[in-house]
């Protein structure tokens, strides 16, 4: 399986790839359910190699580890996902 991290750069830096409508689903500890928002959401740092910024709602951003996301959806369609982890987080 293609790490989380490479599969985001190569959205970002390779326009054939990422071209499309990409929706990022990460895991909510607070709401213990699975958040989708669209990749315009989401930023990154350039020397975090660990984390990304996603906006809410509101528009407040908030710090998500790279390991808290479990899928990453083009076009509607599944292109990415974590492989399903015992207990609440396998929940969406």
């Amino acid at each position: 399986m293609t790490p989380i991290h490479e599969l985001l750069s190569r959205i970002r830096w390779d326009p054939g790839f990422g071209h499309g409508r990409i929706v990022i689903g990460y895991y909510d500890r607070v709401a213990d359910r699975i958040i989708r928002v669209p990749l315009s959401q989401v930023s990154f740092e350039p020397d975090d190699r660990f984390s990304c910024r996603i906006a809410d709602e509101e528009g407040v951003a908030h710090h998500v580890p790279l390991h808290r996301i479990r899928e990453v959806s083009r076009n509607g369609r599944v292109i990415w996902q974590r492989p399903a982890m015992p207990g609440p987080q396998s929940r969406s």
